[in-house]
C-alpha cells in the first residue's frame, strides 16, 4: 500500500522538486497556497482530516526575510502556529511530519559548522519563527517528527539567489558594471534538487524503522542537510557567472567585486557563519552531498535545456 503524503507549498522552489522527485510508490497530495493556506489554523485542520495521510511534508513557510521583522505576526503564525495546527491533528490520526527548517535560527558567531543538537539563537524575526515552528512541531509529535534544517536554498524555479544573480550578471554585463556581492557572510549553497533527494530518503528510512519496530534505528528528531563545502555570497556569485557562461546561459559574466556586509544593510541581520554539519545526516540516510559547485552546475544545465 503506498504512502500517502500531503506537501505543504507545492509551488515553492522545494515544492517543485519535491513533486518532480516523488518516488512511484508514495500517493502526494500536493497543496500549494491556495489550497492550504497555513496562516488558518482551521483549513490546516480540515486539509489533515480530509486526507489522513501517514506523512506531513512543510515546505511552505514565511521566507520573506527583511520584510518578516515589520511582519512579526504574519511570521509567526505561518512559521510557528500553522505547524503547530498540522501536527496536532496528525497527532490524533498516528501521521507523522517532516518540518523544514533553516541555518538561520543560529546567530553565526562559533565559527564552525552547527552541529543539529545545539542551542538555538536566532537573530531576527523569521529565523525566530522557525525556531518556534520546530519546538512546536516535536513538542507535539514527539518522535513522530522530523526537523530538517538547510542552508541557502536554490534551485531552477522560483525566487532565489540564482535566478537573481543570473539575471543581475547578464544587465551588469551588457552595461560594462561590476555586480557587488557580501563576501563576509558564509555558508553552504543548497540545491533544491539534492534536498528534495534527501527529505524523500529521509521519509524512506523513518518508515522502514516504523514498520520494523527497530528501535535502535530511529532517526534523531533534528537534522541538517546542505550540499558539501563552504562559500560566500561572493565565491557564489562568480561561479554562477562561471558556470553560466560554460553552459551557454550567459554571453558573459560581469566582473564579481567582494563587499562587506556593513556595505549592503538589509533590515535582518544576517549570520556571518551559518554552516550545518550534515556528517550525522548523511550516515543516518545513507546518502553523501554532493559539493554545492557540482550542485550549481547540474542546476544551470537543467536551466539551459529548458
Amino acid at each position: 500500500m503506498p504512502l500517502r503524503v500531503l506537501l505543504t507549498g507545492s509551488k515553492g522552489q522545494l515544492g517543485q522538486a519535491l513533486i518532480r522527485s516523488c518516488p512511484a510508490d508514495v500517493e502526494l497530495v500536493a497543496c500549494d497556497r491556495s489550497q492550504l493556506n497555513l496562516e488558518h489554523a482551521d483549513a490546516c485542520k480540515a486539509i489533515v482530516e480530509t486526507h489522513r495521510p501517514d506523512w506531513v511534508i512543510n515546505a511552505g513557510a514565511y521566507t520573506a526575510v527583511d520584510r518578516a521583522e515589520q511582519e512579526p505576526r504574519i511570521a509567526q503564525v505561518v512559521n510557528a502556529d500553522g505547524p503547530k495546527a498540522l501536527a496536532l491533528v496528525l497527532a490524533r490520526h498516528g501521521g507523522r511530519m517532516l518540518q523544514l527548517s533553516t541555518d538561520y535560527v543560529f546567530d553565526g558567531q562559533q565559527g564552525m559548522p552547527y552541529q543539529p543538537q545545539q542551542c538555538v539563537l536566532p537573530m531576527g524575526v523569521y529565523g525566530t519563527s522557525k525556531a518556534a515552528g520546530e519546538e512546536q512541531v516535536l513538542n507535539v509529535l514527539g518522535d513522530r517528527a522530523h526537523v530538517l534544517r538547510t542552508s541557502w536554498l536554490y534551485g531552477p524555479v522560483g525566487s532565489n539567489f540564482l535566478l537573481t544573480m543570473l539575471r543581475l550578471h547578464q544587465a551588469k554585463a551588457a552595461a560594462g558594471e561590476p555586480l557587488a556581492v557580501v563576501a563576509d557572510q558564509v555558508g553552504c549553497p543548497t540545491s533544491t534538487l539534492g534536498l528534495a533527494a534527501a527529505c524523500w530518503r529521509l521519509i524512506q528510512r523513518a518508515s522502514q524503522v516504523q514498520d520494523e519496530g527497530i528501535q535502535e534505528q530511529q532517526l534523531p528528531s533534528i537534522l541538517h542537510w546542505s550540499d558539501a563545502g563552504a562559500a560566500s555570497w561572493y565565491d557564489f556569485a562568480v561561479s554562477i557567472g562561471e558556470l553560466g557562461v560554460a553552459a551557454g546561459m550567459l554571453q558573459q559574466a560581469a566582473t564579481v567585486i567582494p563587499i562587506t556586509t556593513a556595505d549592503y544593510p538589509t533590515r535582518a541581520r544576517r549570520p556571518s557563519y551559518s554552516l550545518l554539519d550534515c556528517s550525522l545526516t548523511s550516515a543516518a540516510l545513507g546518502l553523501e552531498p554532493q559539493h554545492w559547485r557540482e550542485s550549481l552546475k547540474a542546476v544551470i544545465a537543467v536551466l539551459a535545456s529548458a
